[in-house]
């Protein structure tokens, strides 16, 4: 990848994923191919934004679960909520157990179904349970964990992406970066950003390196069983099932983290 790819890749990544002032300069599959690869850059900024929020909130001595409470809404906040409505909208239409078509348009509509909700409650409650369980082994295994699970949940985005996995529509962001990154490449950002994952708890101690590799190792690998399901049921994939996959990624993280 050569640097002015690079860079339409990254405007790409953290216009599409973020909030971040990003002009998009290219909207076609090349530039979408880019950003999907560079995909764990934009986390890595969202966890950070929400790590440094959390430990804010813990130095001027609220306790870990209001520090928890913030550190899980500045990556909802810097994502315009899009991939827990993604979640949501997921969660719906796989509960609606109608056809495909049927299930896209349950998707599509603006409202949130029950499914949606409850998916959305226990979601972000584990999120948020997780991360006070973390505050209480000090601020700065939070704040890793944070940027960790930030950093898991648009690696997912890249391996959701990868050439094989179809677009359920022949429209929206789904359609644009379904199927753009290599398989190869996208193993490698994987491998890439667990060893990367392992080497930051190493600032928790030499014995939690594994367990934040594990972590990561479990968060991609739930992600895809979440992918593979929605391809089979909806034909494919969209921006929702996207969100969904991202949001599973985190959530499974921050919780893997808390075991033992």
């Amino acid at each position: 990848m050569n640097a002015r790819k690079a860079l339409h890749g990254v405007r790409f990544a953290f216009g599409t994923l973020t909030v971040f002032p990003a002009r998009i300069t290219r909207w076609d599959r090349d530039a979408a191919r880019a950003g999907m690869t560079l995909a764990p850059l934009a986390g890595l900024a969202v966890g950070l934004c929400a790590a440094a929020a959390g430990a804010g909130c813990w130095a001027l001595g609220t306790g870990a679960p209001l520090a928890a409470v913030v550190a899980a809404a500045v990556p909802a906040l810097l994502t315009r909520g899009l991939h827990l409505d993604g979640l949501a909208d997921v969660a719906d239409g796989l509960g609606s157990a109608k056809p495909a078509e049927d299930a896209l348009r349950i998707m599509k509509q603006s409202d949130i179904g029950p499914f949606g909700v409850v998916t959305l409650l226990f979601c972000l409650g584990a999120q948020i349970a997780a991360l006070a369980r973390l505050y209480e082994h000090g601020w700065v295994r939070a704040a890793v964990a944070t940027v960790v699970a930030a950093v898991a949940a648009r690696t997912a985005l890249t391996l959701a992406a990868r050439r094989g996995v179809p677009a359920a529509r022949p429209e929206g962001l789904g359609a644009v970066v379904a199927g753009t990154v290599p398989v190869v490449r996208a193993a490698v950002v994987a491998v890439v950003v667990t060893a990367l994952c392992a080497a930051a708890g190493l600032v928790s101690g030499v014995r939690t390196a594994p367990r934040f590799a594990l972590a990561v190792v479990a968060a991609l690998a739930v992600a895809q069983v979440l992918l593979r399901r929605c391809v089979r049921r909806f034909g494919g994939v969209t921006g929702d099932v996207f969100g969904a996959v991202a949001e599973s990624a985190a959530t499974v993280t921050l919780v893997a983290l808390t075991v033992g």
